[in-house]
């Protein structure tokens, strides 16, 4: 199916469930399966757990339904959508930058996901050797190290991780992400619903149930709070125009309010079940669930490579890690690529191949950030891959969100939003758009402040 070139996208998802499965790719990340283990296990377990899912509900889905549904009421790219609709509503067409200051942000998560995303290929790989088998903790330090250490491995595999983006994007929406998405998020689940399994059979699995669910309201501060909410951003892929432009795939017979709860439903249990898969081996063998970002490369290994069947449940655990940031990475790399096509009458392949090189050359500073450049730091504290990191999350992404929450509940006309959402809950939509997530995405920006007075 060819796509138009015109400002006005044509093509859209075959079905309701393509759209949720592509949709729910997009959503599951490294956030999910990476980012919300070593989350819930540095901001109190339970508390933050059951914070972080009443935000994805009262924060999170009202942000993905006014993306979706700008998305929808245009049927054109994140800039052009803004641009056109702020014209119908009589309101100034400089709302365009909006959309391109998303575009800014997506290549940049796009270009630290694809390094980090390539660490979880060469792990697959490891794991798969049994190359962990009986290594003690050292041992797993010292090889994390020593991978970290090597510019030109890390480069290798951000190569090859982009590349299995972009060769997804250039193939299109049914041909590529909704193909793509059909077989990887039915696989991912299957992984996962495994992975509970095993742990549940030889972990710490009741131990695990407490932390994750015994609520004790003397755990929530302040910092817990807003930290939830920041989680729940960015799992959900929001603020980048990245669901805006999905949303302009879905066809007018879809129920969007139905569709994108499902999405954030599913969004939920995958991030609850990775925790299932990953504390019951963390608290068995003894490791601390404070150990942070290193978590997923140096602890669990470290269980892997004592547990029996340690090489296949370690392979099945970081090919989950693939899949999942590969269903995100192609999300990240359409919609800056579908605006190059729509603005710049750029055929699909060499938008896609512009966005890719792009965000692989600036991933180039993440990757050397561990070695040639590590030396390197802004302000002697943050490395290239601090600000790949945290700049996107902590400031770009929010204030998209921001944008696209005041658009839709503010600039967009009732007729137009009513026009995309069900009677029954678009009052709550409504007051939620326009008050209460607006609070809440202020409260994530300044969280680096609220943590580092």
């Amino acid at each position: 199916m060819k796509e138009s070139r015109n400002t006005l996208i044509k093509t859209q998802w075959s079905s309701k469930w393509a759209f949720i499965l592509a949709a729910t790719g997009a959503a599951v990340g490294l956030g999910n399966v990476w980012r919300f283990p070593y989350m819930a296990g540095t901001n109190g377990g339970s508390a933050f757990v059951i914070l972080y899912l009443a935000c994805v509900l009262l924060i999170g889905l009202p942000i993905m339904i006014s993306e979706i549904l700008i998305g929808r009421q245009s049927r054109q790219d994140a800039v052009s959508a803004l641009e056109n609709l702020a014209a119908q509503c009589h309101h100034k067409k400089s709302w365009k930058w909006l959309g391109w200051w998303g575009a800014v942000a997506l290549i940049l998560v796009l270009s630290f996901y694809s390094v980090v995303s390539g660490w979880s290929i060469a792990y697959f790989f490891r794991a798969l050797n049994g190359h962990f088998a009986g290594l003690t903790a050292e041992a797993i330090e010292q090889n994390w190290q020593y991978f970290l250490s090597n510019p030109w491995r890390l480069i290798a595999w951000h190569t090859l991780f982009m590349s299995l983006t972009i060769g997804v994007t250039v193939k299109g929406v049914q041909d590529g992400l909704e193909r793509t998405t059909k077989y990887l998020t039915p696989t991912l689940f299957l992984i996962l619903f495994i992975l509970v399994a095993y742990a549940g059979l030889e972990g710490a699995f009741r131990h695990t149930l407490h932390f994750l669910f015994d609520f004790k309201i003397e755990k929530i501060t302040p910092a817990i709070i807003i930290a939830a909410m920041g989680h729940a951003f960015l799992t959900l892929a929001l603020g980048g125009g990245a669901m805006l432009t999905y949303g302009a795939y879905v066809p007018k017979r879809v129920n969007l309010a139905f569709s994108v709860s499902i999405v954030a439903l599913l969004d939920l249990l995958v991030a609850t079940l990775s925790g299932l898969a990953i504390f019951p081996l963390v608290f068995a063998y003894h490791i601390a669930p404070t150990s942070g970002p290193g978590l997923m490369f140096v602890a669990l290994p470290l269980a892997f490579a004592h547990i029996p069947a340690g090489a296949i449940i370690g392979a099945l655990f970081f090919l989950l890690l693939l899949f999942a940031a590969w269903t995100s990475s192609i999300n990240l790399a359409e919609a800056p690529t579908v605006i190059l096509m729509n603005r710049f009458n750029m055929s699909r392949k060499k938008s896609a191949l512009m966005i890719g090189g792009i965000a692989w050359f600036i991933g180039l500073g993440s990757a050397l950030s561990f070695n040639v450049w590590r030396n390197v730091k802004l302000f002697h504290q943050f490395t290239l891959f601090d600000l790949a990191t945290n700049i996107p999350t902590d400031l770009l992404l929010p204030i998209g969100g921001l944008g696209f929450s005041i658009f839709a509940g503010w600039v967009m006309t009732k007729k137009m939003s009513q026009q995309e959402v069900s009677p029954g809950i678009y009052r709550i939509w409504l007051l939620l758009t326009r008050y209460w997530v607006p609070i809440a995405i202020i409260l994530i920006f300044i969280t680096p402040f609220i943590r580092h007075p």
